[in-house]
């Protein structure tokens, strides 16, 4: 009975509750449910304003002239720009009229005034394409291409490599051409009378001209900028001028068959057994096992490791079975222009490619085919640039040890340079060499034959490829300079052996070596008292 009694006096205190969390839950479900304005306030019906209905007709009606107007907006900003597109379009179509593409002017003898008029088309648009009138965005500053400047004497340059000076006069035959004809253009154009023709004017010559500067950008042209003095000490004249650089055209277009180019590989030799051993590993793999078209001949001079090299060779020859090879020993001194030269006449057969090279010297099997496609015969030699290796002991004297030969190779100017000052590996046919006569046997010992035989063939009407390649090494070695040779050789000998020991960096290093094992104890005091 108690709950009973209980029950009722509760229950409309329950239905009580039901009723505001209905209330509640309506108004959440008005709150969520109406929509929202621009200004993003909640738009509820007021006690004087239309009905609920006509109230969301008239938001709808709103939102609706909003989308409207939005949609219009974007036609007219898709119409400006497909307007601006064709404009674009029209401009890109003029300046293609007006510069033609390179690949697009051809040689038509049909119609040379057409020709003619595209080409000049096309070498004012290198003008305005080159760094001339204003300047480009580069994206670091080893992107910059810098200028050289130049007096009627002088050169002065970046790029000097090894062989070539900071201030120098013009060497190659082709840059003095180029920078006189630049001079004599410039007081041309300064002599050359502007308006009147009757009115007197100064005559400029090539002593007036003070200095200029000149950088070639490698798809444009070269730029010139010279100066010449003007009336007073103050006043000067400047001639800007521009070289364009033609479009590309095709020269040849050939197949070359090199499956059946023999390579005679002629290494002269005396003593150095370990070397040969070495060079030999780098010859079976490259030449016999990768290339496979290739000869060895050894002239070998005395007889004292004589045995031991021979058997290296004929060890080589069983494992591998390889016969293409010649041995050929000489009793007397040492001489490499005639090793080689004796090594080229001795071969009886064809026409084959000569490869001159010297024990301490590690090729690739790409470089082999390097030498046949720049050898022609009676039309090209081909006079590669090794990478030469620093001494590893200096290199890799902060390793715990010194890789291995082949990890070695790296071409990093931490780890060797282009030996640009070197002529003693060549690439040329037979054929070629005989006829420009060989090398001079007169010379005896290191350096000289080389240097010799290649102004032999500059000297002739033969084609001279000169240029580095990724293949070609010289090994570290320590060098003997011997006193039985001349002054000019010993200079060159010791030059030499100077280059081959590290870099600028790594040479001072040993240089102040001393100055800076000080400078670490110090350091290693302070920290001990902190």
């Amino acid at each position: 009975m108690m709950l009973r009694r209980g029950f009722i006096l509760f229950l409309p205190r329950l239905v009580g509750l039901l009723v505001v969390a209905c209330c509640l839950v309506s108004i959440v479900y008005m709150l969520a449910c109406t929509p929202k304005g621009d200004n993003q306030q909640l738009i509820l019906p007021r006690v004087h304003s239309p009905t609920v209905k006509e109230g969301y007709e008239a938001i709808l009606q709103e939102r609706e002239e909003q989308h409207r107007n939005y949609i219009i907006s974007l036609k007219k900003q898709i119409a400006h720009l497909k307007a601006e597109l064709q404009g674009r379009n029209e401009q890109l179509k003029n300046v293609q009229d007006q510069y033609p593409d390179p690949l697009d002017i051809q040689l038509d003898n049909s119609n040379p005034e057409k020709v003619q008029a595209n080409l000049l088309a096309f070498l004012r648009s290198q003008v305005d394409k080159a760094e001339v009138h204003s300047g480009v965005k580069l994206s670091t500053e080893y992107a910059a291409v810098p200028f050289e400047s130049f007096t009627l004497q002088k050169v002065y340059q970046l790029e000097t490599g090894l062989t070539r000076h900071p201030e120098e006069k013009p060497v190659r035959k082709d840059k003095r051409d180029e920078l006189m004809e630049v001079i004599e253009l410039a007081v041309g154009s300064l002599n050359k009378p502007e308006g009147d023709s009757n009115a007197k004017h100064r005559v400029y010559t090539a002593s007036d001209f003070i200095e200029g500067i000149y950088r070639t950008e490698k798809d444009k042209g070269t730029l010139y900028e010279l100066t010449f003095k003007g009336d007073t000490k103050h006043q000067f004249k400047k001639i800007v001028l521009f070289r364009p650089f033609g479009p590309v055209m095709k020269v040849k277009n050939e197949d070359v068959d090199m499956a059946d180019t023999l390579i005679n590989v002629i290494v002269p030799l005396a003593k150095r057994a370990s070397k040969f051993r070495q060079f030999m590993q780098n010859f079976r793999e490259m030449g016999i096992q990768q290339d496979g078209r290739i000869h060895l001949t050894v002239v070998y001079f005395g007889k004292e490791q004589m045995n031991e090299v021979r058997a290296i060779l004929e060890n080589t020859s069983k494992s591998a079975n390889f016969k293409n090879f010649t041995f050929i020993q000489l009793n007397e001194e040492f001489s490499r222009g005639k090793g080689l030269d004796i090594g080229a006449r001795f071969w009886k057969g064809s026409n084959v490619v000569l490869f001159f090279c010297d024990v301490d010297i590690y090729f690739t099997a790409e470089f082999l085919n390097s030498c046949r496609l720049n050898t022609q015969p009676g039309k090209k030699v081909f006079y590669p640039v090794l990478f030469s290796q620093y001494n590893p002991s200096i290199i890799y004297g902060h390793h715990d040890s010194i890789p291995s030969l082949e990890q070695q190779l790296i071409i990093k100017k931490e780890t060797g340079f282009w030996r640009d000052f070197g002529f003693g590996m060549t690439c040329q046919y037979r054929s070629d060499f005989i006829n420009i006569g060989g090398f001079d046997l007169d010379i005896k010992g290191w350096g000289g034959e080389d240097v010799h035989l290649y102004r032999k063939y500059l000297h002739s009407n033969l084609i001279v490829i000169r240029t580095p390649v990724r293949g070609l090494f010289h090994l570290w070695h320590e060098k003997q300079c011997l006193d039985e040779l001349t002054p000019e050789q010993y200079k060159m000998c010791m030059q030499s052996k100077a280059m081959n020991e590290g870099s600028h960096g790594q040479l001072g290093m040993l240089v102040f070596k001393q100055e800076i094992e000080t400078h670490l104890h110090r350091q290693k005091l302070s920290n001990k008292k902190t």
